[in-house]
């Protein structure tokens, strides 16, 4: 019994060690600091009690937009994401010849970091685009992609699909690979269309895969930052900031860390709900094969 613990502590102790450290002290500390009026520097720590959150939800405008901003986004994201990561999945599950290739430049900008992406991008919109629109005549070329309200919401959805639905595809492909072949070849000698195979058989055999990316999707996009730091900035005047990057403005610039933990913390919560929702609905459409 003895030596059965002793090797448990030791296997299990240092990934529980590195786990407290780095996620679940930094997790207390954030709700302790939350309720304190903090600048993050000074020794001097005051206890303000809920004052913080009511500050949040009452006299913090620039929360709500980039709240509301990060709910379009992660919307906009999600949907076109996943339905091209599975439309692409769908496609390279045939016996192309090219399909080991295609697969793997379509997971090529899941590589690049967010940060390097968003430096690319930029001088795509910026240099790029106008030289297009000027040879072209194109006027998608022609607009001020990161100029506008309008433009530049798009402009960080466009950029983000780009960079995630090769990932999402690697899953869709899985799941597609699981699919059993003898039902679909059953479903074809009865006349099913491709559209009914594809709604009745293979989206409810890959439910788990959809569980999964929609998941990921969700938490990814609400979470994004790098992206939006390298890429605008949250500008034209804050109309494309993140709620992950108001939190970090809000604590590292505006040297309100106990505000900004404050806001994180409501971010955290909200985060948690709607990915426990999500994957509660999901779960329920799954079928076992």
């Amino acid at each position: 019994m003895k030596s059965e613990y002793m090797q448990q502590t030791v296997f299990v102790g240092p990934a529980f060690l590195a786990f407290f450290i780095v996620v679940l002290l930094p997790l207390c500390l954030g709700i302790y600091y939350s309720f304190t009026n903090w600048n993050g520097v000074s020794g001097s720590i005051e206890w303000i009690g809920f004052a913080n959150f009511i500050s949040i939800f009452t006299h913090d405008p620039d929360f709500i937009r980039s709240f509301l901003f990060t709910a379009r986004f992660m919307l906009a994201v999600v949907v076109f994401s996943n339905v091209i990561g599975f439309a692409l999945a769908l496609i390279l599950s045939k016996q192309l010849k090219s399909r080991n290739l295609l697969r793997t430049v379509f997971f090529m900008p899941n590589v690049l970091g967010g940060l390097l992406l968003g430096f690319i991008w930029q001088f795509i919109f910026v240099q790029s685009f106008p030289v297009l629109g000027e040879v072209t005549k194109m006027g998608v070329f022609q607009l001020s992609w990161l100029g506008t309200e309008a433009t530049a919401f798009w402009a960080l959805v466009i950029v983000s699909v780009w960079q995630g639905a090769g990932y999402y595809m690697v899953i869709y492909v899985a799941g597609l690979t699981n699919v059993p072949k003898d039902l679909i070849e059953a479903a074809a000698i009865d006349g099913a269309k491709n559209h009914q195979v594809l709604r009745h058989i293979i989206l409810p055999l890959i439910m788990p895969a959809i569980t999964v990316c929609l998941f990921l999707s969700v938490a990814w996009a609400f979470k994004s930052f790098d992206l939006n730091f390298s890429l605008t900035q949250g500008g034209p005047f804050k109309s494309s900031e993140s709620i992950a990057m108001n939190i970090y403005n809000e604590a590292f610039k505006n040297n309100r860390f106990g505000l900004g933990t404050a806001k994180a913390l409501v971010f955290f919560i909200a985060v948690s709900f709607i990915t426990v929702l999500q994957v509660s609905i999901t779960k329920k459409r799954e079928v076992d094969m």
